[in-house]
This record gives C-alpha cells, sequence and structure tokens, in this order.
C-alpha cells in the first residue's frame, strides 16, 4: 500500500494567533489537527525558486543510495504523508506522492520498531521520512526566520535528504486510531520538544514508549521534535534530490 485510504475532509479553524494557527481535520485514523504558518512568501513563488536550486558540493565518498518503501517492507507501517496534502504547516501540497522511502538499514531498523511496539499495542504511524532537498530549501524560505530551529538549513542539507530520518507517531493496534501525543506534528513551539513536561502524563508516556522504542534500534530524537528520529550512521549517505516518482520500486 502506498497511502492510507482517503475519505472526505472537513477543515475548521480552531486557533489563529501571531500568524499561527492549529486546524481540525475530520478524516478517520488519523491526528484531529495539524499546525499552520503564514509563509514569509507564497509557496506558488518560492517553488520555482527550490526547484532550481541546486544542493550543496559534498566532498568525500558516500554509500550507495538504497532506498526502500516502508509501506511495502511492512504493511502494519501506516501512512499519513502531510505533505502530499494541504494538512501540513504550509498549506499546501508539496510531493506529488504520498509515500515513504529509508535507506534499507534504517526502513530494516523501524520493522524492529514495529515489532517491539506492538507488543505495546502500537503501531507505527508515518508522517515523512527521505525527503529531496528541493523541498528542504523550501521550507527554509517560506519559514519566518524565529522558527528556523524547526527546519533545515538548506546550505548543510538535512537528514531527511540523505534517507536516513523519520517523522512518526503511534497509532493504536486496536482502534486504528492515531494517539494523543503532546503536540501537534510540525508544531513550532516548546511543547514538541522531546522533554517537555507539560500535557497529560498519557501523551508524555506515549511519547517517550515511541522515544525509547526508537532508541533501541539505533534511532536518536531530534532535540525540537518529539517525531523527528535520525538513523546511525546518517553521514555515510549524500545528499539527494530525487523525486518520488523517480525512485525505482525495491522490494
Amino acid at each position: 500500500m502506498r497511502a492510507r485510504r482517503t475519505l472526505p475532509i472537513r477543515i475548521l479553524a480552531l486557533t489563529l494567533c501571531a500568524g499561527v494557527a492549529a486546524f481540525a481535520d475530520a478524516r478517520e485514523g488519523v491526528p484531529t489537527a495539524y499546525f499552520h504558518i503564514e509563509p514569509v512568501r507564497p509557496v506558488a513563488e518560492l517553488l520555482p525558486i527550490a526547484l532550481a536550486a541546486k544542493p550543496p558540493v559534498e566532498r568525500g565518498e558516500f554509500r550507495p543510495s538504497d532506498l526502500v518503501e516502508l509501506a511495502a517492507l511492512d504493511p502494519r507501517i501506516h501512512l499519513d504523508i502531510r505533505y502530499a496534502t494541504s494538512r501540513n504547516f504550509l498549506g499546501t501540497p508539496l510531493y506529488s506522492e504520498a509515500r515513504a522511502f529509508l535507506q534499507r538499514p534504517a526502513a530494516e531498523a523501524l520493522v524492529r520498531v514495529g515489532d517491539a511496539l506492538a507488543r505495546d499495542g502500537y503501531g507505527l504511524l508515518v508522517h515523512d521520512a527521505y525527503r529531496p532537498w528541493y523541498v528542504t530549501r523550501l521550507f527554509w524560505d517560506a519559514t519566518p526566520v524565529d522558527k528556523h530551529d524547526f527546519v533545515a538549513d538548506p546550505a548543510k542539507g538535512s537528514r531527511h535528504n540523505r534517507g536516513c530520518a523519520v517523522d512518526l507517531t503511534l497509532y493504536d493496534l486496536a482502534s486504528g486510531e492515531a494517539v494523543e501525543m503532546p503536540s501537534l506534528y510540525d508544531e513550532m513551539t516548546e511543547r514538541a520538544y522531546p522533554g517537555y513536561a507539560g500535557g497529560t502524563a498519557g501523551q508524555r508516556a506515549r511519547r517517550d514508549v515511541l522515544r525509547r522504542r526508537m532508541e533501541a534500534q539505533g534511532f536518536s530524537v531530534y532535540a525540537t521534535e518529539w517525531w523527528h528520529f535520525d538513523y546511525r550512521g546518517w553521514p555515510a549517505y549524500a545528499i539527494q534530490n530525487v523525486r518520488f516518482e523517480d525512485i525505482a520500486a525495491k522490494p
């Protein structure tokens, strides 16, 4: 499977302050809200610039890329690829296809995470994995400077660009529904920090279960995002800019 089923979407504004908003979504089986900012320039203006730009030149030898499609590797991994929809912090689709890829060692480690989480009653719900570099450039150009801590500098590239980072949460195996966490995905506030002490005890416990299971398989959590995990050895892979539709299908 390449994406979860699509149901009619109803979007309501919940809050709006200082150019930041949260929106609700009535689809089944996915988080009920998403975080949104006002881009510093319209995405339609920034996209051609990002597509025409070139990734940074890197020196040294790198491992051959072996991007594996997660949903094909393990059907228990569910997808909610936000950047293929308007349900993301920029409010517009940025990916042409709702798919998720990781370098093979990271993908196989994620399957082992799923095995462990199944004993806890949870499955993995992936929001993003490999990300073409041009999207990283677009994020940087569209995001206000005071929120640049939450997006990667395209001059350095992202671990997502190397196929060694994944954004994900948990879903309940019994119901198939995404669980509640202390913050929304891509929320650019302190609630997103992996050590945030607020929220409910249940939200923090689920966040910490995810982190513990991921770290046991070689992933490390990002300092400001509980949902973002980098796989060990990520510097061994080069920055990539290939689009999803140009990645050959592999078992």
